[in-house]
């Protein structure tokens, strides 16, 4: 018997051959499937409003979250990323139902329901997954999700399946890398040093207060705290087949800087996932493990507001007591808390930083009962064990 997916079946009487030469002729297409709550469905069988996107349909580009990859790939799904490295997303299907209450879908990965509240330190609940390592993403809009998964599924549901291994024993190495750098396009339309000094002097005699805080500098604060926004992103797996262990091993490095000074995001992922099946197919193990590590460092975005207000006609430095930055001081000497902040010492004299530590094991049994091939056993165990710590 010949059999290869997607081609017809063909009974050969093998006899005294020692040579045979056999072509198969095509004919029996797999029929699309998608994967819900509780194993995978024919699409004509699927009676929910759902959607699915390969990693064929994916993003492309320097893409450093698994939200990236679906802006703009679903009808009703809205996604409005966070403009941080690593950061967050807010994610609505079918728009907010609730004033007050959480509109945030349920996010399941590999059968493992994770929280939207995330982790304290880290910028974004799906960064657990690298996305070089997620095969596809279904959608679960309508309310037949909570049939499956309870009143958290009220949202929608966001299922996110990663990749497996192989069929090949031979070993299988891939490898993708990315580097992109990244610039603001605009800035606030404010006063320069010159403009500055012209109209406070136009404005207010000579022996008013403001005339003694002009200085004699031209500082472009705008121009201080931004920076070119470099990403590099690289991610290495081995797939294959040991025995009968498929196999699948991923590892994969992002680091990123933002457009605004001091605002970094480093992460260090890896993915293991083993996919045994016994009983002619009918008896599968899948264990799978994640692990994430990431380092944060947050800038203060108020330093933005704060080139915008302050004075353009002072120096950056002077031998204060702020760190060495030039700020407005009162009588005594002490900085002037009723002031504007330096822009630049708002972001270099704060180390606001968190090192996340995340760890997902999932371990499933799937055995199809041979008297009723349709009736299906599945046990899911998983565990999601994360430590988050900062400064």
């Amino acid at each position: 018997l010949i059999s290869y997916i997607g081609f017809t079946n063909q009974t050969i009487d093998i006899g005294n051959q020692t040579n045979l030469t056999i072509n198969l002729v095509p004919g029996q297409f797999i029929q699309e499937v998608v994967v819900i709550g509780y194993g995978t469905v024919k699409r004509e069988d699927a009676t929910g409003s759902m959607q699915v996107v390969s990693s064929e349909k994916f993003n492309k580009g320097a893409i450093t979250s698994a939200s990236e990859l679906l802006t703009g790939k679903i009808a009703g799904l809205t996604v409005n990323n966070s403009s941080e490295p690593g950061g967050g997303a807010v994610i609505r299907i079918r728009g907010g139902s609730s004033l007050s209450a959480s509109n945030d879908p349920l996010i399941v990965i590999d059968g493992v329901p994770v929280s939207n509240d995330g982790i304290t330190g880290d910028r974004n609940v799906l960064n657990i997954v690298n996305p070089n390592d997620i095969e596809s993403v279904t959608v679960l809009k309508d309310a037949s999700a909570t049939a499956i998964y309870g009143s958290r599924a009220s949202n929608g549901v966001i299922l996110i399946t990663t990749k497996k291994s192989r069929t090949s024993k031979k070993l299988a190495v891939d490898y993708s890398g990315s580097y992109a750098v990244s610039n603001r396009l605009n800035e606030i339309n404010a006063l320069n040093a010159d403009e500055f000094r012209t109209y406070i002097r136009a404005r207010y005699p000579d022996s008013h207060p403001a005339q003694g805080l002009l200085g004699d500098a031209n500082t472009d604060w705008q121009d201080l705290i931004f920076q070119t926004g470099q990403t590099l992103d690289q991610n290495i797996s081995f797939s294959g087949t040991a025995g009968v262990l498929p196999y699948r091993l991923s590892l994969g490095y992002t680091d990123r800087t933002g457009i605004l000074k001091t605002d970094a995001f480093n992460r260090k992922t890896a993915a293991l996932k083993l996919t045994p099946k016994f009983l002619e197919n009918t008896l599968q193990f899948i264990v799978d493990v994640k692990g994430m590590l990431i380092n944060n460092r947050f800038a203060d975005w108020g330093a933005i507001g704060s080139a915008a207000a302050f004075n353009p006609t002072v120096p950056v430095y002077d031998n204060g007591v702020y760190g060495g930055y030039y700020t407005f001081k009162n009588a005594d000497g002490n900085p002037n808390t009723l002031a504007p902040a330096n822009p630049l010492a708002l972001l270099e004299l704060r180390d606001n930083s968190a090192d996340v530590k995340r760890l997902i094991t999932n371990f499933q049994v799937d055995y199809r009962l041979p008297f009723l091939h349709d009736l299906r056993a599945n046990l899911n165990l998983a565990m999601d064990d994360s430590r988050g710590e900062g400064l």
